[in-house]
């Protein structure tokens, strides 16, 4: 097959040459930054040479029936996403990359997946892009599905080389290139406690804490008073987080677990389902603060357990901001997806997973939430929302800039209207919050500021 070049840093520095189906599943890991589990990647191609340009993965579908539409929507993205950065992709490389369920059939699991995979290469020849190689990677060894010679390829596979044993591990760890583990430790870390005696715990101080919050969030003058509660709890929180001894991942999150009660938790959570107090968090986004407000995001994430699954869309969003904030795009994608796992139509999240893998500069968007801190408006993530929509090529959202009153009070920042727009009328999918209805609390408080409200978007 053909040779391929892959760069480990800035353009001009290092070339890496990859010869074959072996050095392309080593280098897979590197060039996701973590080692992807049940998951479909594909990898565009460009030149004669073979230089790798866009990547995208997607978690396998379960459920043979959607392999289909699934490989048409992943050959489209890919395509075309390249053709908006770096040009049509010359040829596609892809890997399917699941282990069997008792670590010992591979082989049945890589022609499990043939279907899937010849699917695949026959969107992307749809679209006169062909598919040049495509790997399975299963138990710790790696088939072809296009070479047809069983002395290179043969029937039990080949095995995986030895982590940090390649010429792309060397160039990788020389150019400062981390593998962050597999997929599955990563999602681990974000994910819901699992412990009943702590998820009991955790769903009775929501159950608690929701309805004496809703009705302040329906008012007005009593909302801006639990936003600053809320920023107040969370400044306390990242503190202690700070004061703690650092350890390795697996121990530091347990640790920042012990740090926070359930009560406190749940006010952080339901404090920050409400937007403008969200957007003033996002701006603990860079210096010493960041680390310490990324372990706060990442704990809360693990406090929205049971029914309150969806509010850790919020914590998840603002803990992949952080990441791409602070140069961790691999973090930043995973913590994204699932925060779009939990609300498919949280905006916030959208634009930022479309940003990061669009590989905009996030410096644009921590410009406008340093203006935000300094306005005081809370309108900062909607100014970046609007940035990041401008980067894309969409309409831009213009927002005012906020002065002072003469006696010293501060206007609330609008967006301005498109021409033609009716006021007072509210936007579709954009309902104001409603009274709780009497017999209702608890459910009001499980599921108030849902999809298109002002406090989730």
């Amino acid at each position: 097959m053909n040779k391929h070049h892959e760069s480990t840093g800035p353009a001009g520095e290092q070339q890496i040459t990859l010869r074959g189906p072996a050095e392309l599943a080593d280098a897979l890991p590197y060039l996701m930054g973590f080692y992807p589990n049940d998951s479909v990647v594909m990898v565009a191609l460009h030149g004669g040479r073979g230089r790798f340009g866009g990547r995208l993965r997607l978690g396998i579908p379960q459920a043979p029936g959607e392999w289909g539409p699934v490989a048409d929507q992943l050959a489209e993205c890919l395509v075309s996403g390249s053709e908006r950065r770096e040009g049509r992709p010359d040829a596609i490389v892809l890997f399917l990359c699941q282990d069997s369920p008792d670590g010992a059939g591979g082989r049945q699991t890589m022609e499990r997946l043939r279907p899937f995979a010849q699917r695949l290469r026959t969107a992307c020849g749809a679209l006169d892009v062909p598919v040049l190689e495509a790997l399975c990677i299963s138990d710790g060894r790696y088939w072809s599905y296009c070479c047809p010679d069983p002395r290179c390829c043969p029937d039990q596979g080949n095995p995986l080389a030895m982590p940090g044993t390649t010429v792309m591990a060397a160039a990788a760890t020389y150019a400062g290139v981390h593998v962050r583990g597999t997929l599955r430790d990563m999602e681990a870390r974000l994910q819901p406690l699992r412990t009943p005696a702590a998820v009991r715990a955790q769903e009775k101080a929501l159950d608690r804490v929701g309805p004496a919050l809703l009705p302040r969030l329906l008012d007005e003058r009593a909302r801006r008073e639990v936003a600053a509660e809320t920023l107040r709890l969370a400044r306390t929180l990242m503190d202690r987080i700070e004061e703690a001894q650092p350890a390795p991942p697996a121990l530091s999150d347990a640790g920042d677990d012990q740090l926070i009660d359930s009560d406190e938790a749940a006010a952080v959570i339901l404090g920050l389902q409400d937007r403008e107090t969200r957007d003033r968090a996002a701006a603990w986004m860079e210096g010493p603060e960041a680390q310490a407000a990324l372990r706060l995001w990442r704990t809360l994430a693990r406090r929205c357990v049971g029914p309150f699954g969806e509010h850790a869309a919020a914590p998840l969003t603002l803990a992949g901001w952080v990441s791409w904030s602070t140069g961790d795009e691999p973090g930043a994608r995973v913590a994204l997806a699932l925060a779009l796992r939990a609300d498919p139509d949280y905006t916030f999240a959208q634009l930022l997973h479309r940003a990061c893998n669009e590989g905009l500069d996030p410096e644009a968007l921590r410009r406008c939430l340093r203006e935000a801190i300094d306005d005081d408006a809370g309108t900062g993530a909607e100014a970046a929302e609007a940035e990041t929509a401008g980067d894309r090529g969409a309409a831009p959202l213009h927002v005012r800039k906020v002065r002072p009153l003469p006696d010293g009070r501060r206007r609330r920042a609008r967006a301005s209207r498109p021409p033609g727009a009716e006021r007072g009328k509210a936007s579709p999918g954009s309902p104001r919050p409603r009274t709780p209805v009497p017999g209702r609390r608890t459910r009001d408080a499980r599921r108030y500021g849902r999809r298109g409200s002002r406090t989730r978007r």
